[in-house]
């Protein structure tokens, strides 16, 4: 299969290396310098010193080069990037193959998951999906053994592009849940946050596993209200993404946490990460529509008070340690 993969970050790099072992591949960038210096290196240094690119990858700046003859497009952009790349696609053709995308979170200001933009911006007919689950990039680069899920409202479609994408390093798992797996991939970011910050305080290990499965159940209090099936949050988009995110020393967001337990400011922290971070600007997404929707999300409330007030972490922690006991199900004990 011929793939065009759109967005040549530490993700988008990943992804065309593992394809690549199987797959004609298009790598592109919007930056013109930056991909003519991957081109010239065969290396993406910033984001994955160790993994050259193989001269089968085609590395672009110019869309119509990258999309050319493409069987399958694959956006893998931050959010924000998920809008302007599908304008740009639209500009070229009105005859694209199908799409799927790998932007985990909510569209800032819109409030938005990545299918609910697509739909604003594709016809209602297209074929289209999502990649996501539980997925470091630098160990998919270096052909370690990871699955994912792919997801679309068309199960047919998601089970044949998984077919036709699987492979044994990289397995792919087909579901029809996609706004489970959206909301799945997009909340995890913002629990990774927490759990960060309770490992930076020195909360210890049973303190970890109570934030990731009182998470989780935040979680998929919010997919349900969405619309979600609660299987979904079991598997590797729900469950899965948020145990890695949680707990891997690779995981941006719960580098955030760490750092916000040392008492850095978040302009700071970003500057040092120099990575995008999702969970930085989906935990007020998060928030505003779990406030919407009446979900109680106390999680993400305290994870917000961390980026946005100026909350102590120390505070923040004691408040949620300070709630008043319930049942697991989540009503008060009588």
């Amino acid at each position: 299969m011929k793939l065009a993969i759109l967005g040549s970050g530490a993700w988008g790099s990943a992804l065309a290396l593992a394809f690549a072992r199987h797959h004609d591949v298009s790598l592109w960038g919007r930056d013109a310098a930056l991909m003519a210096e991957l081109a010239a290196e065969r290396v993406n240094r910033r984001y994955l010193p160790d993994c050259p690119f193989p001269d089968s990858i085609t590395l672009t700046a110019e869309l119509p080069r990258a999309i050319q003859g493409a069987e399958l497009i694959l956006i893998v952009t931050p959010i924000a990037g998920l809008r302007p790349t599908l304008r740009a696609l639209t500009a070229l053709s009105s005859e694209l193959p199908p799409i799927l995308w790998a932007c985990k979170g909510f569209e800032a200001g819109s409030s938005l998951l990545p299918h609910q933009v697509v739909a604003e911006e594709l016809p209602p007919d297209h074929p289209c999906g999502v990649l996501s689950g539980p997925s470091f990039a630098r160990e998919v680069a270096e052909g370690l053994p990871a699955a994912v899920t792919i997801a679309a409202d068309d199960g047919e479609f998601a089970r044949r592009i998984a077919r036709e994408l699987h492979s044994p390093l990289l397995r792919l798992y087909a579901n029809d849940d996609l706004v489970g797996v959206e909301v799945g991939g997009a909340v995890k970011n913002v629990m990774a946050i927490a759990t960060g910050v309770a490992d930076g305080l020195g909360f210890g290990m049973n303190a970890r596993a109570a934030l990731i499965t009182r998470g989780l159940a935040e979680i998929t209090r919010l997919a349900s209200a969405l619309g979600a099936s609660q299987q979904t949050m079991m598997g590797l988009a729900g469950m899965g993404d948020l145990i890695l995110t949680c707990t891997g020393a690779l995981s941006r967001n719960r580098q955030v946490g760490l750092k916000l337990a040392e008492g850095k400011s978040l302009d700071v922290i970003l500057a040092e990460l120099g990575h995008v971070a999702e969970g930085v600007s989906t935990a007020r997404e998060v928030l505003t529509m779990a406030e919407r929707l009446e979900v109680e999300m106390p999680i993400t409330a305290a994870v917000c008070g961390l980026l946005y007030q100026g909350n102590e972490p120390h505070r923040v922690v004691e408040g949620l340690l300070s709630r008043a006991p319930k049942s697991e199900g989540g009503g008060a004990l009588q």
